[in-house]
C-alpha cells in the first residue's frame, strides 16, 4: 500500500512540475491565486473545506439518515444536525429544506427533524409546510416520535416531550382531513402506532364516520364511539374486517378483489394462502412490485408462469415508468436484493426497466469526465442501519456506480475513471446494460481515497479532450495527497485541467468541477465558487442540478433549495 501510494503521489508531482515548466508565467501566476488554502479537516484526516452552515445542512438533509456511515454513527450524525440547525436562524430556510428533503431528494426522517425544529422556532411557518412534510403516515410518526424524544430544544433550553397545543392542532388537522386510505396506511407500524399518536392529539372528530373510525383505530369499545355505531364506519373498513374475520381463502379472494382504496400491506397479514397472495400482487403498482419481490416468492406467487408475465410487465412498463420519473437507482437496488430463486424474467424485466429509467437521466451539454470512488470506505450502506430492519445491501460504491453509469449512457463520449489510491483504466462499452455497467464499475478499488487521482489521469491521459467538465461521485473523504499553496490536490488539479481546457477551447472556456457527496459529511475537496458546485443526494433531482449548472445555469444546491416555493 505504502509503496502505491508513494507512486501515486510522485506521478502527481511530475504532472504539476511538467504543467508548471510548460505554462507561462501569468497562467502560473492565475493557478497560484486561484487556489483557496483549507479552512478544515476532514473525517478521514485529510486536507478539506469546511461548508458553510445553510450549504452543509442542505447535504445532510439530502443524504442523512440518523444510520451508521463509515465514519458516522447515528448518534453523530443527529448531534451534528440539531447544531446545523441552531447555526441556521433563517427559519423560511429550514422550511424550504424540510419540503425539499421531502419533495425532491425523497427523505423521511430528515424533513421530519426540520419540521419538528420549526416547531419550536416559527409555528406559523411549521403549520404552512406541515401538510406537505407530513404526506403520510409513516412521516407523521416519525415526527411525533422525535418530539416526544425531547432532543429539540427550544430556545429557553428545555425539550419538549409532549404537543405543544400549536402542534397539537396540526395533528388534528392531518387526522381530520386525510382520507380513510390514508388513515389506514398509518395504521401500519408500531413505536409509535397511530393509535398513540391519536390518544397523544386527540382530535374532534369532523363526523360520526370519522368518530367510528378513530374509535376503530384506537381499539375503543363500540359503546365508547357514541354517537357513532358500526355502521357509521367507511366501507373500506368494514371490508377490512370483513377480510380479517373470513375464515377461508375463497373468501378472502372475493373481498380483496374490491378493496380498491385498501394497500395491499393491510391485508397481507391475515392472508390465508398463495391465491390471496396472487390477489395482492394484482393489487400492487409496479413500484410495490419491484419492492416486494421477494415476499412474493416467498409466498410462492411466483410459482405460475401468468403471474411470472403478469410481474415482469408491470415492473418493466415504459409508460409508467416514464410518468413516474423512476431513477434506475430503484432498480438497481431491487436487483441486487433479489433472491437467487426470484425468476429470471424478471431479473431482465429490473435490466429494461433500468434502461427506460436512464432516459429520464437529462443529457449533459457535453462529455465529461466521471470519477469514481471506489474506495474502502465507500462499501459501507448508503442508507445506513436505522434500527428498524436490516442493512440496506445498496453500498455507496453501488449508488456512484449506478451514477458513473447513467451519465454514461445519456452522454457516451464521456470517460470514466474508479479511483481509490489508485486511477483505473475502466474499459467500458456504453452499450452495455446500465445495471452490468454499474456491476463492473463497483468491483474496482477498495482501498484509500484520492479524489484528485481522476482530475490527474484527465489531464495525463487525454490533454487534447474536450470536456464540459468532471463529475467526482464520492463521500469527499479524501485523505491522501496534497496541494499547492494550502490547497487540497484537488484543487491544484483542478486549475490544471482548467487551464489545458483553455488551451484547447480557447480562453472563453467554461468548464465546471461538480462533486456529487453521497454521505452526510460537512467538509469537501473543493470550495464552492462559479466553476464548482458541490451538491449533496442521489434523487434524480441531483442530476437536474449538474445539467443546468454544466449549461452555464449557475443554479447552486442552496439556491434550489431557496427557489422551493412555500
Amino acid at each position: 500500500m505504502a509503496k502505491a501510494i508513494f507512486s501515486t503521489a510522485l506521478r502527481r508531482t511530475v504532472l504539476i512540475e511538467e504543467v508548471t515548466r510548460i505554462a507561462n508565467k501569468s497562467l502560473f501566476a492565475s493557478l497560484t491565486s486561484r487556489l483557496t488554502r483549507t479552512n478544515a479537516v476532514n473525517e478521514a484526516g485529510g486536507r478539506a473545506y469546511k461548508l458553510e452552515p445553510k450549504h452543509a445542512l442542505a447535504q445532510v438533509a439530502a443524504t442523512g439518515t440518523f444510520g451508521n456511515a463509515f465514519y458516522s454513527t447515528a448518534e453523530t450524525q443527529f448531534d451534528e444536525v440539531l447544531k446545523l440547525i441552531d447555526d441556521v436562524d433563517d427559519n423560511q430556510y429550514l422550511s424550504k429544506l424540510a419540503l425539499y428533503a421531502r419533495e425532491k431528494a425523497f427523505m423521511k426522517d430528515m424533513p421530519a427533524a426540520l419540521l419538528v425544529a420549526l416547531s419550536v422556532r416559527d409555528t406559523e411557518l411549521m403549520h404552512q409546510v406541515f401538510d406537505r412534510v407530513v404526506d403520510n403516515g409513516r412521516v407523521l410518526r416519525t415526527v411525533f416520535q422525535m418530539i416526544r424524544s425531547g432532543q429539540f430544544k427550544n430556545k429557553a433550553g428545555k425539550g419538549r416531550v409532549g404537543l405543544s397545543s400549536s402542534v397539537q392542532r396540526a395533528f388534528q388537522r392531518w387526522l381530520n382531513t386525510a382520507s380513510v386510505g390514508k388513515l389506514l396506511s398509518g395504521s401500519i407500524g408500531n413505536d409509535p402506532s397511530l393509535r398513540d399518536i391519536l390518544r397523544m392529539a386527540r382530535p374532534t372528530p369532523k363526523d360520526n364516520a370519522r368518530r367510528a373510525m378513530f374509535g376503530w383505530l384506537t381499539d375503543k369499545d363500540v359503546e365508547k364511539w357514541a354517537p357513532a355505531t358500526e355502521a357509521d364506519l367507511p366501507v373500506e373498513v368494514q371490508s377490512l374486517i370483513a377480510y380479517r374475520n373470513s375464515e377461508s381463502e375463497e373468501a378472502q379472494v372475493l373481498i380483496a378483489g374490491g378493496l380498491d382504496n385498501v394497500r395491499w400491506d393491510l391485508l397481507s397479514d391475515a392472508a390465508k394462502g398463495p391465491k390471496v397472495w396472487a390477489t395482492l400482487a394484482r393489487k400492487m403498482g409496479p413500484q410495490a412490485l419491484r419492492m416486494n419481490l421477494n415476499t412474493l416468492l416467498r409466498h410462492d406467487v411466483l410459482a405460475t408462469s401468468a403471474m411470472v408475465d403478469y410481474v415482469a410487465d408491470r415492473i418493466a412498463d415504459e409508460s409508467e415508468i416514464r410518468r413516474s420519473k423512476q431513477f434506475p437507482y430503484q432498480y438497481f437496488a431491487a436487483y441486487l436484493n433479489a433472491d437467487d430463486n426470484v425468476p429470471q424474467k424478471i431479473k431482465t424485466a429490473l435490466h429494461k426497466a433500468a434502461e427506460i429509467a436512464c432516459g429520464n437521466v437529462p443529457k449533459l451539454p457535453g462529455p465529461v469526465v466521471i470519477g469514481l470512488d471506489t474506495s474502502g470506505a465507500m462499501s459501507c450502506a448508503v442508507t445506513g442501519h436505522r434500527g428498524r430492519g436490516a442493512t440496506s445491501k445498496m453500498r455507496c460504491i453501488d449508488v456512484a456506480a449506478l451514477f458513473a453509469a447513467a451519465i454514461l449512457r445519456r452522454n457516451p463520449e464521456s470517460v470514466v475513471i474508479p479511483f481509490d489510491t489508485s486511477a483505473y483504466d475502466a474499459k467500458i462499452d456504453p452499450n452495455d446494460s446500465i445495471l452490468s455497467i454499474a456491476e463492473r464499475l463497483a468491483e474496482y478499488g477498495g482501498g484509500g481515497t484520492d479524489c484528485s487521482l481522476p482530475l490527474v489521469s484527465a489531464n495525463q491521459k487525454y490533454p487534447k479532450h474536450r470536456f464540459a467538465g468532471i463529475v467526482l461521485v464520492s463521500d469527499n473523504e479524501s485523505w491522501i495527497g496534497t496541494g499547492r499553496h494550502g490547497s487540497t490536490a484537488v484543487m491544484t488539479a483542478w486549475e490544471i485541467f482548467v487551464a489545458n481546457q483553455r488551451n484547447l477551447a480557447g480562453k472563453e472556456a467554461t468548464p465546471k468541477l461538480v462533486n456529487i457527496d453521497l454521505q452526510p459529511y460537512q467538509t469537501v475537496q473543493a470550495c464552492e465558487r462559479s466553476d464548482i458546485m458541490n451538491i449533496g443526494g442521489f434523487s434524480d433531482s441531483v442530476f437536474n442540478v449538474i445539467s443546468a449548472f454544466l449549461a452555464d445555469n449557475n443554479q447552486r444546491f442552496v439556491s434550489e433549495v431557496e427557489a422551493i416555493e412555500l
